[in-house]
C-alpha cells in the first residue's frame, strides 16, 4: 500500500513497506534460546544407550517455539529423527531444508495425502491393513519402496491396529513387496501420571503387552525395523521404556512431565513469553479493574496495562491468578484478562515505565515462571499452555 500526499508536501512512499519494520518486541513476543534446547537433547540423549535414537517432536509448531528452530538445534545436540503430527508440518520442515527422518504421528489416510508424504519423504503412521494397502500401490506405481511405521494400539484407544488381530496382520504386510516398514511403536497413555499406582500399574502393562506383540513377531530377526514406546515420561521413568528409540518433546524444552523427576534434571527453559507496557495510570481505592468489575481495588493502585490476552493464548481463566516478573520482582496480575491487554499492579514501583519489558513466563533474575504454574493455576496441563501461543506473537531467536 502506498499513500501519497504531496499536496501536503510530504511523500509516504518510503513507508510502503512499513510491515518489514516493525519490530518484532513492539507489543508482545516469545524469546526462544535454541542453545537451551541443544543443552536438553544433548543431555537427555546422554541418558541413552548409544545404539538408542532419539526422535525430537516438533509437533504443534515445536510445541510453540517455532518447528524450524526446534529442529535444527534438536539435531545439533543429538536428535537423529524428527515427529510432527500433520502432513503440513513435515512439508514446512523439508521445504526448511532438514533432512533427517521424520514420522507423521498422525493418520493419514486418503491415496493424495500418502502420496504427498511419500513424494516429500516422509513416513506416516499406519494403523490398518487399508492404509498399508494404499501405500504397497503407491510404491508400486512410483517402482519404490514406501518407508512407514506401524502403530499398535496397546491401552492408548486412539490410533494403531488392534492388539489382538495385529500378529495375524503383520504376516500379511510383511507379504507387501513395496513397503519398507522402518518402525513399530505404541503410546503410553498414564506415563506422565506415575504418581499414583493406577497409573504405574497401566505404564507396566502397555510395555508387558507391547512386547508380548514383539515376541509373537519374532522382531529379532527384522534388525531394521526400530522399536519405540516411550515419550518423554517413559523415557525418564526406565531403561526398559527406550527399546531401540524414544520420542522426546515436553522434556526436550525443559520441563519434566513427571514432577518428582524433573527436581533432579538440569533441563532449561527454552521459551521466554515477554511483553511491553503500553499504559500506565494511577485508579482509587474502590474502583473496579477490567470486564464485570469483579476486582476492586483496596487502596490507591499503580496498575501497568500489558498488551497481550486470551487472543495471544494467555488463558482467561488465569484472570487474578498469575503473576509477572520484572527485574527479579512478581507483580500481580488483576483484573480479568481481555482479548489483547491484562492488568498488572504495580503500585511502589517506580522503576517501571511505558515500554518497560516485563516476563510472563521465564526467568528475570532468580525468580521463574514456568507453564506448569499456569497449567496447575488453570487446571491443565503444560502441554496445552504452550501449544497456546498464536501465530501473532512473533517468535525471536536468542541464545
Amino acid at each position: 500500500m502506498q499513500i501519497r500526499r504531496t499536496n501536503q508536501g510530504f511523500n509516504f512512499d518510503k513507508y510502503s513497506n512499513f510491515e518489514k519494520d516493525i519490530d518484532p518486541k513492539q507489543r508482545a513476543w516469545i524469546e526462544v534460546k535454541g542453545k537451551a534446547l541443544e543443552t536438553n537433547v544433548r543431555y537427555l540423549r546422554s541418558q541413552l544407550k548409544k545404539s538408542c535414537q532419539f526422535m525430537a517432536v516438533v509437533k504443534a509448531d515445536g510445541y510453540g517455539h517455532d518447528a524450524k528452530v526446534v529442529s535444527e538445534y534438536a539435531i545439533k545436540g543429538g536428535a537423529s529423527q524428527l515427529g510432527v503430527a500433520t502432513l503440513q508440518e513435515g512439508i514446512y520442515l523439508r521445504s526448511s531444508g532438514v533432512k533427517k527422518p521424520i514420522l507423521i504421528l498422525g493418520n493419514l489416510y486418503t491415496k493424495k495425502d500418502l502420496i504427498i508424504s511419500f513424494k516429500n519423504d516422509l513416513m506416516p503412521t499406519i494403523s490398518s491393513i487399508r492404509e498399508c494397502l494404499i501405500c504397497n500401490n503407491i510404491g508400486k506405481q512410483f517402482g519404490l519402496k514406501f518407508s512407514l511405521h506401524l502403530k499398535v494400539d496397546t491401552g492408548m484407544s486412539r490410533l494403531g491396529f488392534e492388539c489382538n488381530k495385529f500378529v495375524q496382520q503383520f504376516e500379511k504386510i510383511k507379504s507387501y513387496e513395496h513397503i519398507s516398514i522402518k518402525g513399530i511403536y505404541s503410546h503410553l497413555s498414564s506415563a506422565d501420571e506415575h504418581n499414583s499406582l493406577e497409573s504405574q500399574s497401566t505404564t507396566q502393562l502397555q510395555r508387558q503387552k507391547f512386547k508380548e506383540l514383539l515376541s509373537q513377531i519374532k522382531i529379532d530377526s527384522n534388525h531394521d525395523i526400530t522399536i519405540h514406546l516411550a515419550n518423554s515420561a517413559g523415557m525418564l521413568l526406565s531403561h526398559d521404556f527406550h527399546f531401540h528409540m524414544v520420542r522426546v518433546g515436553l522434556s526436550m524444552y525443559g520441563y519434566s512431565p513427571i514432577q518428582k523427576i524433573g527436581n533432579n534434571l538440569p533441563l532449561k527453559p527454552a521459551l521466554f513469553l515477554k511483553v511491553k507496557v503500553a499504559f500506565i495510570r494511577i485508579v482509587d481505592e474502590g474502583v473496579g479493574v477490567s470486564y464485570g468489575g469483579n476486582f476492586v481495588c483496596g487502596r490507591k493502585t499503580k496498575l501497568a496495562v500489558l498488551s497481550i490476552g486470551y487472543a495471544d493464548g494467555v488463558p482467561r481463566n488465569l484472570s487474578g491468578k498469575i503473576k509477572v516478573l520484572h527485574n527479579n520482582t512478581f507483580y500481580p496480575q488483576v483484573g480479568s484478562i481481555t482479548m489483547d491487554q491484562m492488568m498488572v499492579d504495580i503500585t511502589g514501583s517506580n522503576e517501571i515505565k511505558i515500554g518497560s519489558t516485563m516476563t510472563l513466563l521465564g526467568s528475570d533474575g532468580e525468580k521463574t515462571i514456568s507453564p506448569i504454574d499456569w497449567a496447575r493455576e488453570s487446571n491443565t496441563i503444560p502441554w496445552e499452555i504452550l501449544c497456546s501461543f498464536k501465530n501473532r506473537l512473533p517468535r525471536v531467536q536468542v541464545n
